[in-house]
C-alpha cells in the first residue's frame, strides 16, 4: 500500500481524545501573537507589562517577516507576525510544495523559506536551559509550526505551539512525521485562512494533499467552543471553501476577533460537538 494512503487511512479511522482546553494559556499566547504587530518602539514596554523580557527582535530582509524572542524566568517564546504587507502576501501565495532535505518532508515553499530564515536568525539567541514555546497569527502561525519542526529535529521539541488563524504548511506525510509536536490551532468558524491552501484534484489523486497537524480549537462565540482534528478539520475546510469570501471572513481572521472570543471563554467555557453536516461513504462525521 502507498505510504501516503496508509497514513491517510490511519488519520481517517483514528480517534483522538482531547485534553481539557486551557483558555488562560491560549489568551496569554494570543496576546504575544498580537504583540508582533506592535511598532518596535512599543514592543518592549508591552512585553514588560506581561511579565516578559524582550530578548531579540528582527525583520527578515527577503520576506519582511517579523518575529521576536521573549523570555520569563522559566520559559522563552518565539512569536511570529502575520501578514502585514505586500511582501508577506507574496509568501502566502507561494503555495507550491517543495521537498525539504533537512526535515525530510514536503512543505509550502513560501512558508518553508521564511521559517528557515527565522530559525537561522533566532538560534544564537536561544537559552539552552529554558523550554521553548512558539506562537503566531496567520502567516506567522504557519512559520511558527515549521520553526517547531526545526526545533524538534534538533531534539528541542517545543513545550507548546499555539497558533491563531494558521494556514496549512505540509501534506499528509509531513503531518504524520511531526504529529508529536504539541500543536494547538485556534480558529474561528468563518476564518477561511486556516482552510487554505485548498484541495487540488491532482493532489487527491496522489494522496498528496495539504493537511493540518495538531488539535483544532474552534471559537464559536458566546462562551462556546468545539475541538476537531485530522479528517474532520479537512472536511470542514472543504465545506466552507465552497462559498465565496466576504467581509465576514476578513473580520473573522483579525487578531482582535480572536482575542474577543477567547475572552468569553475565560470563565465557564462550554464545549459543544462541531456539526459537520457531511457524510463520508454514507457515514455521518458529526
Amino acid at each position: 500500500m502507498n505510504s501516503r494512503v496508509f497514513i491517510l487511512l490511519s488519520l481517517l479511522f483514528s480517534s483522538l481524545t482531547f485534553a481539557a482546553t486551557d483558555f488562560a494559556t491560549i489568551q496569554s499566547y494570543g496576546q504575544l501573537a498580537a504583540d508582533t504587530y506592535l511598532p518596535e518602539t512599543e514592543l518592549e514596554d508591552q512585553l514588560k507589562s506581561q511579565g516578559q523580557t524582550l530578548v531579540h527582535q528582527a525583520v527578515m530582509a527577503e520576506s519582511q517577516v517579523s518575529y521576536f524572542l521573549s523570555s520569563t524566568d522559566d520559559m522563552q517564546t518565539i512569536a511570529v507576525r502575520g501578514t502585514a504587507n505586500l511582501t508577506n502576501a507574496m509568501v502566502d501565495l507561494d503555495i507550491e510544495f517543495q521537498p525539504d532535505e533537512q526535515l525530510g518532508i514536503t512543505l509550502h515553499k513560501g512558508f518553508k523559506t521564511s521559517a528557515a530564515a527565522v530559525y537561522a536568525d533566532v538560534k544564537p539567541h536561544l537559552d539552552s536551559s529554558k523550554p521553548i514555546t512558539v506562537t503566531g497569527h496567520s502567516l506567522g502561525g504557519a512559520i511558527a509550526v515549521i520553526v517547531a519542526m526545526f526545533l524538534e529535529q534538533e531534539q528541542r521539541t517545543p513545550a507548546q505551539v499555539i497558533t491563531f488563524g494558521q494556514p496549512k504548511v505540509t501534506n499528509v506525510t509531513g503531518a504524520g512525521v511531526f504529529d508529536d509536536i504539541p500543536l494547538t490551532r485556534v480558529v474561528t468558524p468563518k476564518d477561511i485562512v486556516p482552510l487554505v491552501p485548498p484541495l487540488s484534484p491532482l493532489q487527491i489523486k496522489d494522496m498528496d494533499i495539504y493537511w493540518h497537524m495538531g488539535e483544532e480549537v474552534i471559537l464559536l462565540g458566546e462562551g462556546q467552543y468545539s475541538q476537531t482534528s485530522g479528517v474532520k478539520a479537512m472536511l470542514r475546510a472543504t465545506k466552507i471553501m465552497s462559498a465565496l469570501p466576504d467581509a465576514d471572513n476578513l473580520e473573522a481572521h483579525k487578531m482582535d476577533t480572536y482575542m474577543s472570543r477567547i475572552q468569553t471563554l475565560q470563565t465557564a467555557p462550554v464545549e459543544v460537538p462541531y456539526k459537520m453536516e457531511i457524510s463520508l461513504f454514507g457515514l455521518s462525521l458529526n
